[in-house]
């Protein structure tokens, strides 16, 4: 099996990919937490929610898988555990935000648990968007480097989240989108890594859809995840330095 059967780039797109997806959705949970409305809230968790789970995390997954094949043997993916994959990761990237992002008292234990839901979310997407390959053959996983990928997406958006939420200044919070990218992308190829596959040249061809017959469907579905919550950014009013920071009182919450 090949990951790069259309060459590296690939790897630098998918991640750049993850990295505005992540950054945009980042903004977005900013802009929940200084929310005075609870309805105003949600929405705004709504769509960080969709930029991080259905761009930042999915449709990385979806670019790099770009690049797999099983040269001479075709590869076919199930359609609704794709979508089911989309779904998960949107659902419980948006529970993870919900934790953080709320109104409710700062307190570490909040940022641990948001970004140790929001990292399993990166790896219930990637797993369940793996059981939608098909292939001639079968294939199973090393248990280490299944673990190391778990570790990866935790710690690193965990640190994301620390950066966009708690940090003030623009450029931190751009860097939160490159870190959290760095945790889809760093989870996806060690978890491609981990994966031991036995092909069997006599087996039929599998069911399911070629992965270019619903290129252009989904990259118009990400182009419509992105341009909602950039609009809503860039029309939202900007958050002042002040008000970013966390009272200091709650600062200490536990």
């Amino acid at each position: 099996m090949e990951h790069f059967a259309l060459g590296h780039w690939l790897l630098v797109l998918a991640y750049l990919t993850s990295v505005v997806g992540c950054a945009l959705g980042l903004a977005c949970a900013v802009q929940a937490r200084h929310a005075a409305n609870p309805r105003h809230r949600m929405r705004w968790l709504v769509l960080a929610a969709i930029s991080i789970g259905g761009v930042g995390i999915w449709l990385m997954h979806f670019v790099a898988m770009l690049g797999f094949s099983t040269p001479g043997m075709p590869v076919r993916y199930d359609i609704f555990r794709t979508v089911l994959s989309a779904v998960l990761s949107v659902t419980a990237v948006f529970a993870g935000l919900v934790v953080v992002g709320g109104r409710a008292k700062f307190g570490w234990w909040r940022l641990a648990l948001g970004g140790v839901i929001t990292g399993l979310a990166v790896n219930v997407m990637h797993y369940t968007g793996m059981s939608a390959l098909r292939v001639k053959g079968d294939f199973g996983y090393d248990g280490v480097l299944v673990a190391l990928s778990v570790v990866i997406a935790v710690v690193a958006a965990t640190a994301a989240l620390w950066f966009a939420v708690f940090l003030d200044r623009l450029s931190l919070r751009l860097l939160a989108g490159f870190v959290m990218g760095a945790a889809v992308t760093g989870m996806h190829y060690t978890g491609m890594a981990a994966v031991r596959m036995t092909m069997d040249t006599t087996a039929p061809d599998p069911a399911g859809a070629e992965v270019f017959s619903f290129l252009f469907p989904v990259f118009v579905l990400a182009a419509i995840a992105m341009a909602v919550p950039l609009c809503a950014v860039l029309m939202a009013p900007a958050v002042s330095p002040k008000a970013a920071e966390p009272p200091a009182e709650e600062a200490v919450t536990v």
